[in-house]
């Protein structure tokens, strides 16, 4: 039997495999078993790697530079979109290439030399074009209700954390894909700026607005898995600013007609009463405006290279005929825009002059990291194109913004909704360059309000 829990954290695991007080395979094989008894009805993984991954458990324990890895035998879940030598690489989508992948992404191949191990590789939306996580493989559900999505297209992943199957999770975010599974589930996410991880996703990375990211229960670990796939260990130092922050709040959905659940508000107005009380310069300030110039160039940039991206990845599949019909509207629009000038650099560049204005006045910008709670766990597929992107845009607006502007920006939880259950949840973004001081405010916000690290009925 494991000695693993589920209370222990990646940074644990890592310190007690390198000092010998506990072995890689014991990790991992806890780490399936809690698989084997929990994801039947979360249905987080596509992939369980049980022999593979307790083989490579067990290579980890000889290695002679054991006491070195940062992760070592730590099980790690990866999101079906990168490859992973030796799996298929499905994308959530029955249009893809079944064969094995030859060989790991550049993030897989980091994250397995620092001693992680893969156990599995988790669900996503196909072509993880959406914000919830339902395929022709199955439904994916939130741990703190089965009723609600985790979130997506990240939805495997955080799922997988938020019910203790594994402490830490890859993801990636290319319209809010780490942030939004994470204010889902309870879970720290970040996505870093442009440049600081490899992306290497799908046929463009989406034209520039997607970066690999971390998901975790504790802010620790979020910095850990990230100062390995970026392989900069100065990341994993986690440390609260010294200096005093100028500190943005805005409320202000950046979406026309989208209204926002008290709790969320009252979510980002904590986040922001911890920085104030820590003697930061706390100001409403509002960063977007649907209603000027630059609101208007996020809004249309994001949207055109969204369905640029889906077009690039849907030409390049296996059987573009058994794509989802609400993915091939998506992207036939993208086909369309990608030959109009909206595909131009014009638009984007005024963002984010917008945006790197903006973070000259401030350090950083707290917002609610949703407008209301998660959507249903359901086959959103079934209803087609229109109620899959009016259900998306009205609960999780507040991301995309980011993506556009290629800025660094972190998830937070900061308490449970009286009537879904699911967590609330506050983002931060700052300016290029400053993950490292995203992880030290969210490591100040874990100390003055700790939260629950993994869903109730998996604790």
């Amino acid at each position: 039997m494991s000695t693993s829990r589920v209370t222990d954290t990646a940074t644990s695991i890592a310190a007690d495999v390198r000092a010998g007080r506990r072995t890689a395979v014991e990790e991992v094989a806890g780490s399936l078993e809690r698989i084997a008894e929990r994801d039947n009805e979360i249905e987080a993984f596509q992939v369980v790697r049980r022999e593979r991954a307790l083989a490579e458990a067990a290579a980890v324990d000889a290695r002679a530079d054991r006491g070195d890895l940062p992760l070592a035998g730590v099980p790690v879940a990866i999101k079906d979109n990168v490859p992973v030598a030796g799996e298929p690489m499905r994308v959530g989508s029955a249009a893809t290439d079944a064969a094995p992948q030859s060989a790991d992404h550049t993030i897989v191949a980091r994250i397995r030399a620092a001693g992680g191990v893969v156990v599995g590789l988790t669900r996503v939306p196909e072509l993880c074009v959406y914000g919830a996580t339902d395929s022709v493989y199955g439904v994916t559900r939130n741990p703190w209700n089965l009723g609600r999505t985790p979130g997506g297209s990240s939805g495997g992943s955080a799922a997988a954390v938020a019910s203790g199957m594994v402490p830490i999770a890859h993801g990636n975010d290319g319209m809010g894909s780490v942030r939004i599974p994470a204010a889902c589930t309870g879970l720290v996410g970040i996505k870093p700026g442009v440049g600081v991880v490899p992306a290497e996703l799908g046929e463009t990375d989406w034209y520039g607005l997607s970066e690999n990211g971390a998901l975790a229960t504790t802010v620790d670990d979020a910095a850990l898995l990230l100062s390995v796939m970026a392989a900069d260990p100065s990341l994993a130092v986690v440390e609260p600013p010294e200096q005093r922050l100028r500190v943005a709040l805005s409320f202000r959905p950046p979406v026309a007609g989208v209204t926002l659940d008290p709790s969320f508000a009252a979510a980002a107005e904590s986040a922001a009463a911890i920085l104030r009380s820590a003697g930061h310069d706390v100001r409403r300030a509002e960063p977007v405006s649907i209603t000027d110039s630059a609101g208007n160039a996020a809004a249309i940039a994001g949207l055109v290279r969204w369905f640029a991206g889906t077009a690039a990845d849907a030409d390049a599949v296996a059987d573009p005929s058994a794509l989802e019909p609400r993915v091939r509207r998506h992207a036939r629009l993208g086909r369309w825009v990608r030959n109009t000038p909206l595909m131009g650099q014009r638009l984007r560049d005024s963002w984010i002059e917008h945006a790197n204005a903006f973070f000259a006045e401030y350090d950083v910008l707290v917002t609610p990291a949703l407008a209301r709670p998660p959507i249903e766990s359901r086959r959103w597929s079934d209803g087609g194109w229109g109620i899959t992107m009016l259900s998306n845009i009205r609960y999780a607006p507040y991301a995309a913004p980011w993506n556009v502007a290629q800025l660094p920006a972190i998830v937070v939880p900061m308490g449970v909704h009286p009537d879904s259950g699911t967590p609330v949840a506050a983002q931060i973004v700052t300016r290029r360059g400053g993950e490292s001081l995203l992880l030290g405010i969210a490591a100040a916000i874990e100390a003055a309000r700790p939260w629950r690290r993994v869903a109730p009925a998996y604790a």
